[in-house]
């Protein structure tokens, strides 16, 4: 059971233990003056089932599609929608709204939506290690950053080799510990989601050592390293290459048997009009993308299996930046979608540290 803090204006932390695995903290913000998302009257899940927005564009996503459930919009109101993680032990989802410079809670149990940090540094990508720790990727101070148990901040890294960080974009946890990030400018071009500044380091993706914390290059000069994955079994990275030329791309990698280098870059889906961002893999090893261009044939999310060829498709009414899995069973797919949040319950789960 989470015990509530006794005043939200303390900020104090609220710890939850669950099953010994994991131990969470949410700091909730006193935010009676912030106008929180919500959703409008011009939109609603399909009366229909099987819904017709849930395609198999192959038979064999058939099976990972329930008959009776729906897409779901559990918020909307924000300016750009990203880095969605879900905390089972506290039953809500996190997601960044960059532009807004602040990080949202949806709560399963009262569907109430409210700011969990505030400002966020421009957090984008977000995840969990292992231990159930809040990793927050920043574009303000262009660092990674961990959410402690006591609520406190701790800068991972900010810099390599002297010089600062570009704009932390996406990140995952691997089984081991270490923490794989990319590093675009993406952040820094503007100051719309951050602040205008040139970049000192290449386009990157980054290893965080889980024992000694230093950090290493595992995929250099990338055309906008973005969303990042691992397989199942963890013996391939996937990559989004988000400039690629002349389509975006996702790209695969074979990881060492030591699991701290990557070899054997490889195209795995050209993405062609499309605009691949963040991605999640189910335990069967499919990518679940955020897609889109601002079309209705696009905007959405799009399923491949493991070979790289399309199967399903979740046609969604904004273009979708990134997914991830969670719920009871982990087997909800929360779509961060331009203004909104999205949910659809699927028939496979996630794979963990996404």
């Amino acid at each position: 059971m989470c015990k509530q803090p006794p005043s939200l204006l303390q900020c104090e932390p609220t710890t939850c233990v669950t099953d010994g695995y994991y131990r969470v903290v949410i700091l909730r913000l006193n935010v009676s003056s912030i106008p929180m998302p919500t959703i409008p009257n011009n939109w609603s899940p399909s009366s229909r089932y099987p819904d017709p927005a849930v395609i198999s564009l192959d038979p064999a996503f058939d099976k990972y599609r329930l008959p009776l459930a729906a897409i779901e919009r559990l918020a909307t109101g924000c300016r750009w929608s990203e880095g969605p993680v879900w905390f089972g032990d506290a039953r809500c989802l996190l997601w960044s709204d960059i532009p807004n410079n602040r990080i949202m809670r949806w709560d399963e149990v009262t569907a109430q939506v409210s700011a969990h940090r505030e400002p966020s540094n421009f957090a984008n990508g977000l995840t969990r290690d292992r231990v159930g720790r809040l990793i927050t990727c920043e574009h303000g101070d262009r660092r990674v950053t961990r959410t402690e148990y006591d609520g406190t901040v701790t800068v991972l890294i900010d810099r390599y080799d002297g010089k600062r960080l570009s704009a932390p974009n996406d990140v995952v946890v691997k089984s081991d510990g270490s923490i794989w990030f990319s590093d675009p400018p993406f952040g820094i071009l503007g100051n719309y989601e951050g602040y205008k500044a040139e970049p000192e380091l290449g386009q990157h993706v980054y290893r965080l050592d889980p024992d000694t914390g230093e950090a290493t290059v595992v995929v250099a000069d990338v055309l906008g390293p973005n969303g990042l994955a691992f397989s199942p079994d963890e013996r391939t990275l996937y990559l989004v290459e988000s400039r690629g030329v002349p389509n975006r791309r996702i790209l695969a990698f074979d990881v060492a048997t030591d699991g701290m280098s990557v070899s054997n870059q490889r195209v795995l889906i050209d993405a062609g009009p499309g605009t691949p961002d963040g991605f999640r893999v189910d335990v069967e090893g499919n990518l679940w993308c955020g897609w889109g261009m601002g079309s209705d044939e696009l905007d959405g999310v799009m399923i491949f299996d493991p070979e790289g060829q399309p199967i399903g498709r979740i046609a969604l009414p904004e273009r979708c930046a990134n997914v991830c899995f969670g719920g009871r069973a982990n087997s909800r797919l929360f779509m961060a979608a331009s203004s909104s949040i999205y949910a659809l319950y699927v028939n496979v789960a996630g794979v963990a540290g996404g």
